[in-house]
């Protein structure tokens, strides 16, 4: 035999399979539904690869060699082995152990990921998740390299050779706190734009947001005090003050002792999103976290209604 398997077409070993069952040409050919010249011409290759007539004929049809005899079970099992590998990779969250990296904003730890985390300990005990900070001119070599397995963001900013997948739209209220002089009434324009704000700016240098252009298009202002790069830190600074804050609703929502407010103006909400790279679509257990990320986020839009 040329042990090169470059050199056999690994059809052929269907076909010894088929022989080896059937021990005839006609029988054969119907159970892989090919022509009986093709299959008698499969044999002879087969003879050739293995240097072996490996069938004889007899009264009652084909008889196998030695040879054939003794590469009767190493085929069935590699052709198993063939199947398997073809099949999608079958996945037990029950039992699954791996590790997941996440990259997040602060928002979206807690409007994401918080839920998230409560029900995969209940359906994946075994599943570690890593938390990374979402770095944008990093964010696709990273995912190419599946350094990141989803990264929670906003369409717009989804690079094009991403998947992305909308998880909810997101709208703004005024966090203020709970004894705040002004919580205990609807926020007219003018006092809106009296009050001093906390703007949350991705970078912490800008005293200017989506609520300023808003105000803009009214021909308004407001006074922004304080410009921070992290949601986190808003609530600290409300408590101890009296200023207030345009927040998405449910980072708002998820903050106890605190004043929500309707803004007395529209101001563009947005939509979070998962993004993920091609090599990890198809993948069984990414499909699955995926599904369960996008379940959660749904949940927590029924139980804030």
């Amino acid at each position: 035999m040329n042990a090169d398997i470059r050199n056999l077409d690994l059809n052929l070993l269907r076909a010894l399979d088929a022989l080896l069952d059937e021990r005839s040409v006609t029988r054969a050919a119907a159970r892989l539904a090919l022509t009986q010249p093709a299959v008698s011409g499969m044999l002879t290759r087969l003879r050739d690869a293995f240097n072996d007539p490996l069938f004889v004929r007899a009264p009652h049809g084909m008889v196998p060699t030695l040879r054939a005899q003794a590469l009767a079970a190493p085929v069935k099992q590699v052709l198993a082995d063939i199947d398997t590998l073809l099949q999608p990779e079958s996945f037990d969250p029950q039992t699954a152990a791996l590790t997941w990296t996440i990259a997040a904003t602060d928002y979206a730890l807690k409007a994401v990921v918080v839920p998230f985390m409560a029900a995969l300990k209940q359906q994946a005990p075994g599943i570690r998740i890593r938390v990374v900070a979402v770095e944008a001119e990093k964010l696709l070599t990273q995912a190419e390299r599946g350094e990141i397995d989803v990264a929670l963001m906003t369409p717009y900013s989804t690079p094009d050779e991403l998947h992305g997948r909308a998880l909810y739209e997101e709208s703004f209220v005024c966090l203020l706190r709970a004894d705040h002089p002004d919580a205990q009434s609807p926020l007219t324009l003018d006092r809106f734009c009296q009050l001093e704000h906390i703007l949350v700016s991705w970078h912490g240098d800008s005293f200017r947001g989506i609520t300023d252009e808003a105000l803009a298009a009214l021909g308004r202002k407001r006074r922004v005090g304080l410009s921070v790069s992290s949601f986190l830190v808003v609530p600290e600074v409300l408590a101890v003050s009296d200023m207030i804050s345009v927040v998405p609703r449910r980072l708002a929502e998820a903050t106890s002792g605190f004043c929500l407010l309707e803004p007395p103006l529209p101001i563009p909400g947005f939509t979070k999103s998962m993004a993920w790279h091609e090599r990890s679509h198809r993948d069984p257990a990414q499909q699955w976290l995926r599904n369960l990320l996008l379940e959660t986020s749904q949940l927590s839009l029924k139980k804030q209604a």
